[in-house]
């Protein structure tokens, strides 16, 4: 099939390197010059496991050319369907902000008045229930001056990606949903994805806009809250002496649990769960009511930075003292430092007057927007020599690998966000859960 991507963030630009991968003809459209001529060049813009090989292949000189780059929307006409990838950040009270997705829904519809044949639009961003049906397709109909179901489709595809392992996620789902409000929209998003339900068999779960768009808000949430259960747990188990991990083991054989996501330490973040968390919070209360779960899931996974340094302090005066930051991206195989634990982290020390020096593998300058005025590293080793206190706040394979370096600190005291580090004679270790 012939498909365009309206975005090329993580989401879009992986789905389009991805779907060029199963075989489709993919444009992606952007308003910025400078990402289109670097996917053009055969390179992607974003840090991701396994999508600059993708891009390579499908896109610039020498690629297959199944894949490439435009400004231009009107390129969706030669397409037989549209996907929509843009921003949707958070506002102040938690809510989404839509104006991103309503600007390019605005360009879509103009578009689509010139299309003589049929069009599927999938909305692929996340959005809360009835954000396609109540927003994004008024908004197509009024620019198009044509009507959803009769003249074009309309469809909502959540995506499970998780950052640093997209590529593989996309191309190994362990489910695919689709969500349309009728047949011809959910057919063409089956045509779509019928190489990679062939490839994977993956289960597919066809269903209406909303309730697609609440299964993406349900996962999320659930995983969230999962993590904030287990880090309460681990945080008892602390208390009591006890090995948080060994009791997890356990419970993760109880196939109603599962071992996945039960390794209890510093906590989420990320573009997702947070974000995801607040926005089907703030539209519960919208309507009255109060997510008491999900509010306790937030809660939990705030004070843990707080209880990392609380550890630190019980150890340690870094006041006027060097102390290294290790690991600053939100998780290991990516340069996305949105929401990242490191942030409450540093900006901790900072209030206990302590000279901050940081080292992150990959997301170092991206952690320089926040905090302009500390040290960066351009290693481990070179942000532990002579600080007092070493917080390991994301376990990068490297710095799970640190043993000697921990020797040329003034005090070698570790506190591990990440139960990253091996405890060894020569160091004061406390983990946060251990």
């Amino acid at each position: 099939m012939r498909v365009s991507i309206v975005g090329s963030g993580y989401v879009g630009t992986t789905i389009a390197a991805c779907f060029a991968d199963l075989g489709h003809e993919v444009i992606n459209i952007d308003i910025d010059e400078d990402i289109v001529e670097t996917i053009n060049s055969g390179a992607p813009t974003i840090h991701e496991d396994g999508l600059p090989e993708l891009v390579a292949e499908h896109a610039g000189q020498g690629g297959t050319g199944r894949l490439r780059a435009t400004t231009e929307y009107d390129a969706i006409l030669d397409t037989d369907a549209t996907f929509l990838s843009l921003p949707t950040p958070q506002n102040d009270d938690g809510s989404i902000d839509l104006s991103s997705m309503e600007a390019g829904a605005v360009q879509l519809g103009k578009t689509l008045e010139a299309a003589d044949d049929w069009h599927t639009i999938v909305v692929k961003s996340t959005v809360v229930p009835g954000s396609t049906e109540d927003v994004i397709t008024p908004i197509l109909e009024e620019e198009s001056r044509k009507t959803a179901g009769d003249d074009f489709g309309v469809g909502m595809n959540p995506e499970f990606l998780r950052e640093g392992t997209a590529v593989q996620d996309f191309l190994n789902p362990d489910k695919i949903v689709l969500g349309a409000d009728d047949d011809r929209a959910l057919a063409d998003m089956h045509d779509v994805f019928q190489p990679l339900i062939s490839k994977t068999k993956a289960p597919v779960v066809e269903t209406d806009t909303r309730t697609a768009e609440m299964i993406k808000y349900a996962n999320n949430s659930f995983l969230a809250a999962k993590v904030s259960l287990i880090n309460d747990i681990g945080n008892i188990c602390k208390e009591h002496g006890i090995d948080a991990y060994e009791v997890a083991d356990a419970i993760g054989l109880d196939d109603r649990i599962s071992e996945r996501f039960l390794r209890s330490g510093l906590g989420w973040g990320g573009s997702c769960f947070g974000k995801d968390v607040a926005a089907i919070t703030a539209a519960a209360q919208e309507r009255e009511y109060n997510p008491a779960m999900l509010r306790a899931t937030v809660e939990v996974n705030d004070r843990q930075p707080n209880r990392l340094l609380s550890f630190m302090d019980a150890h340690v005066d870094v006041s006027g003292e060097r102390v290294a930051v290790l690991g600053l991206a939100f998780k290991p195989g990516t340069d996305d430092v949105r929401d990242s634990r490191a942030i409450p982290v540093i900006e901790g020390l900072q209030e206990r007057g302590a000279n901050v020096v940081a080292y992150d593998p990959v997301a170092a300058e991206n952690m320089q927007e926040h905090f302009p005025g500390i040290n960066y590293a351009s290693s481990a080793s070179a942000a532990l020599g002579s600080a007092v206190a070493a917080l390991v706040v994301t376990d990068w394979e490297e710095i799970t690998e640190i043993e000697e370096e921990f020797d040329t600190m003034a005090t070698p005291v570790v506190i591990d966000g990440r139960r990253a580090i091996d405890r060894r004679d020569g160091i004061v270790y406390e983990g946060l859960t251990w």
